[in-house]
């Protein structure tokens, strides 16, 4: 099992970038437009806890789909797996997003996650999962500097 640890600040409040995570269904809301990964579309399966996001990028045959499998009002926390046909040869995906309200009025997203990947794959799926984050990342930046305006 491989172990990733990421953060960043934003300089959004953490009930603005909540209220974000929280709309599972709707991550076209903050993914960054015109992003190296692009959003076709996104179709959804479920509500609440249990529910799935099939997402369709633009390029690729078939959608990446994760499932909410835990949501934590109270800590400003959820989880998330990858489910189905999973992408960069990745054969187990979970994370725990968590965000920590800063003294600056922002807020830290903590990202930590664990995967499994074909054997010799690890880098290449370590790679696609980093580029994955800083994308979201880029794409609540740019929801913060919107609301700041």
């Amino acid at each position: 099992m491989v172990h990733l640890h990421s953060h960043h600040d934003i300089s959004a409040p953490r009930e603005t970038i909540w209220a974000l995570l929280m709309d599972f269904g709707n991550i076209e809301a903050w993914w960054p437009k015109n992003a190296p990964i692009d959003i076709e579309r996104v179709e959804l399966e479920g509500s609440g806890v249990g529910m799935t996001r099939h997402i369709y990028n633009v390029g690729f045959d078939t959608a990446v789909s994760e499932r909410l499998d835990a949501l934590d009002v109270e800590n400003f926390s959820l989880k998330l797996s990858i489910v189905g046909e999973r992408p960069a040869g990745l054969l187990h995906y979970q994370a725990t997003g968590k965000l920590t309200a800063l003294d600056d009025g922002g807020c830290r997203l903590t990202y930590d996650s664990e995967f499994l990947a074909e054997q010799g794959g690890e880098d290449d799926a370590k790679a696609f999962l980093l580029g994955a984050y800083e994308l979201m990342y880029l794409g609540l930046d740019g929801v913060a500097n919107q609301s700041a305006k």
